[in-house]
């Protein structure tokens, strides 16, 4: 079976995907809630696997049972926690169980987390694991040679930060990712459509608008304190003062964030070469990014 969501980048659709952080249990009860308010809402939902180094049910686990329950998982995967023969296996388990969409990401430093004497394991960069993917799926093999009975169809994904392309601006990360079998990715966070019409301008030159579908990465911002916290805290997001002015005379700074991330979708939807908009809500969750996506059907 084919990745919903790779036909409907192929076909040039404008996607939308949302974000879930799986919970901190060994019921699936809540982690179905919190799909539930997203179903036929968005075009694909990413499960995290462990962000910030945090303990929660497994990505693996949380994607299979969205996939059982109807919904398009897209199971992140990073190179933090397992070797190549754990994340072999268990992206064959994950196909398995009809999960088609990875992200591909390096993972955050354990010591940031809940139990910083985790040792990380970085066996292999992401490259390298997108690499590994696209072998297991167009040669049906592991790198050793051995043979895979049913490979896996999956369509890869990878992460980049959307900036203004400066004088020494250099997609060769991205070209690397695509050379690895990156076939899209998710960004981080951007606040500045210009800026987003820039990078993507430049992705193109570079023929890469072309290979990767560019997702770009938007969220419902809390309050200015919020936005001041990710400027300072996030690798790669700036937050414009105009925005973070916004939140500050706003009487709920929350419900003007919602509609700040709906008016950044609808202006992504206009740019040329943008693919869709990835809605990350770590501090609302799902409800948070619900009412952005009741903004955009208003």
């Amino acid at each position: 079976m084919t990745s919903g969501l790779k036909k409907r980048i192929e076909a040039r659709e404008f996607v939308l995907t949302a974000e879930i952080v799986p919970p901190l249990s060994a019921s699936g009860k809540q982690l179905l809630e919190e799909a539930a308010v997203l179903r036929g809402r968005v075009d694909a939902i990413n499960v995290t696997d462990a962000a910030s180094g945090r303990t929660t049910m497994s990505s693996f686990a949380s994607a299979a049972i969205l996939a059982a329950n109807g919904y398009e998982p897209i199971l992140q995967v990073t190179c933090r926690d397992r070797n190549r023969i754990a994340l072999a296996g268990d992206l064959l388990g994950a196909a398995a169980q009809g999960v088609r969409n990875l992200l591909i990401l390096h993972g955050d430093d354990p010591s940031g987390g809940d139990q910083p004497e985790a040792k990380g394991v970085f066996d292999l960069n992401s490259r390298e694991l997108m690499a590994l993917v696209r072998r297991m799926r167009d040669e049906g093999t592991l790198p050793s040679g051995r043979k895979i009975d049913s490979p896996p169809a999956f369509f890869i994904g990878g992460a980049d930060v959307p900036r203004d392309p400066g004088p020494d601006f250099n997609p060769q990360g991205l070209i690397g990712k695509v050379e690895a079998g990156a076939g899209f990715v998710q960004t981080q966070f951007c606040f500045d459509l210009d800026v987003v019409r820039r990078y993507v301008d430049r992705l193109h030159e570079e023929g890469l608008t072309e290979k990767l579908g560019i997702i770009i990465g938007v969220g419902p911002v809390r309050s200015a304190k919020s936005a001041r916290w990710m400027n300072e805290n996030l690798f790669g997001v700036h937050v414009p003062e105009s925005v973070i002015e916004r939140l500050e005379k706003a009487s709920s700074p929350a419900v003007e964030g919602q509609a700040i991330c709906a008016e950044l979708i609808a202006g992504l939807r206009e740019i040329p070469g943008v693919a869709g908009a990835h809605i990350m809500a770590p501090g609302g969750g799902t409800g948070a990014i619900a009412a952005v996506l009741d903004r955009l059907a208003a």
